[in-house]
């Protein structure tokens, strides 16, 4: 990478909530952890996690939540108190009120994001949804809250 493109892209994740919108959105393994290496040179924590299903459903919506803690306890991203796991349930609920449509049942898949900064978590879901697999079209969430 030319020192240029290092430069935007090092401006570009000056933040928990930039890095985990860009996170979210690598589309390679590679860049997935190209990116991964700067955010923890930067001094972030993170986990990455997909998911796919039927978003109408209450037993995915919880799938997806237990999804996020998991990663989050697993990655060191955050510690098993009731303080930190409220805080990533904040961020991701919020996350999930702009990414899973409020219509009919819709089958979705995507890529969920949380990285955490200095006193703030944010989580990002991006990925695909459809009614049917003509309609397909991507879709974007994102929450943040103070940790």
């Amino acid at each position: 990478m030319m020192k240029e493109q290092q430069d935007i892209l090092a401006g570009m994740l000056d933040s928990a909530e930039s890095a985990s919108v860009l996170l979210a959105m690598t589309t390679s393994l590679a860049d997935e952890n190209a990116l991964k290496d700067l955010l923890a040179k930067q001094g972030y924590k993170f986990a990455v996690t997909e998911l796919g299903g039927e978003s109408s459903s209450s037993e995915f919506r919880d799938k997806t939540t237990r999804a996020i803690i998991g990663a989050c306890l697993n990655c060191g991203v955050i510690e098993k108190n009731s303080r930190e796991i409220h805080a990533v349930l904040h961020a991701a609920e919020n996350a999930k009120m702009g990414y899973f449509p409020n219509m009919a049942p819709t089958n979705v898949s995507c890529k969920i994001a949380v990285v955490r900064g200095t006193g703030w978590i944010a989580v990002t879901f991006y990925g695909n949804s459809a009614v049917h697999h003509i309609t397909n079209h991507k879709r974007l969430g994102f929450g943040i809250m103070h940790i």
